[in-house]
């Protein structure tokens, strides 16, 4: 147990360096694409950021949906620092991309936000994805994007989530295609990761969450699946920015589709095989 735990404790100490070298890549604009594979052993959040008078409704629409909303942080307003996630985080720079919304339509896509901070602003962290891939990968299951160097292919469907105030609007959902007998597997070591959103919520025909073209993905890039495998679909947090086009507050700001905040959080121990 003794070398487990200092195992336990050297592998999340490498982790952090990993994140933090990411994060000042990011601040110096060097790293500027998607974040999976970054940092393997720790967390990556999706961001929203609000204003202070819209917190406690997005609040209830993230307890309302755990699964594309897990919450991993709620900052103070004003303040782009979350120290529980990591002790030199600022969301102001610490993401490689950003959507600013005016009224729920796009406005901007910087790679900083500086100069849209305000000090009535409260940040959310919600759970990724990209943070259990390190998990699956570390069991011996392809990750097909990460081997091709592109973004996770992200699908919104014809599935509501459920509303609180003025926020409601479809789930959308994120893809990796498996082989039939690696789904279990797939299942078990992302359902011991509810941060990450856990479990798949479906398996198989994409027509039945409503999605026409696997090769079209609303976000992301296009992922192959061959012949002898199945699409893997996970519930993805960029449901909220969904939420926020139909909810349509006067500011929000969210990471750009696959380009996450890289934070210090471990991730919990593997499920047993």
């Amino acid at each position: 147990m003794p070398n487990g735990s200092t195992e336990t404790r050297s592998d999340h100490a490498a982790a952090v360096r990993a994140a933090r070298k990411a994060r000042a890549a990011i601040r110096d604009g060097t790293l500027t694409g998607p974040t999976s594979g970054l940092a393997p052993g720790v967390e990556q959040g999706n961001l929203v950021i609000l204003p202070a008078d819209w917190a406690e409704d997005f609040a209830a629409y993230c307890a309302a949906n755990p699964r594309p909303c897990p919450l991993l942080a709620r900052g103070r307003p004003g303040d782009p620092t979350l120290p529980e996630l990591g002790a030199d985080i600022d969301l102001r720079t610490d993401l490689p991309g950003y959507r600013v919304f005016r009224d729920g339509t796009q406005v901007d896509a910087p790679h900083e936000i500086g100069g849209w901070w305000r000090d009535d602003l409260v940040p959310f962290v919600i759970g990724c994805s990209f943070s259990f891939e390190s998990a699956l990968l570390a069991a011996g299951l392809p990750v097909r994007h990460i081997a091709l160097q592109r973004n996770v292919a992200m699908f919104t469907t014809t599935l509501d989530t459920q509303p609180a105030g003025p926020f409601r609007g479809p789930l959308v959902v994120s893809m990796r295609p498996f082989r039939p007998n690696q789904v279990d597997a797939a299942r078990r070591i992302t359902a011991a990761l509810p941060r990450s959103h856990g479990a798949p919520l479906h398996v198989g025909d994409p027509a039945a969450l409503g999605i026409a073209d696997l090769s079209a993905p609303d976000f992301g890039d296009p992922c192959p699946v061959e012949a002898d495998e199945v699409p893997v679909f996970w519930a993805c947090g960029v449901t909220p920015q969904r939420a926020l086009e139909q909810a349509r507050p006067p500011l929000a700001i969210t990471h750009r589709p696959g380009m996450m905040l890289i934070t210090d959080l471990p991730l919990p121990a593997p499920a047993p095989a």
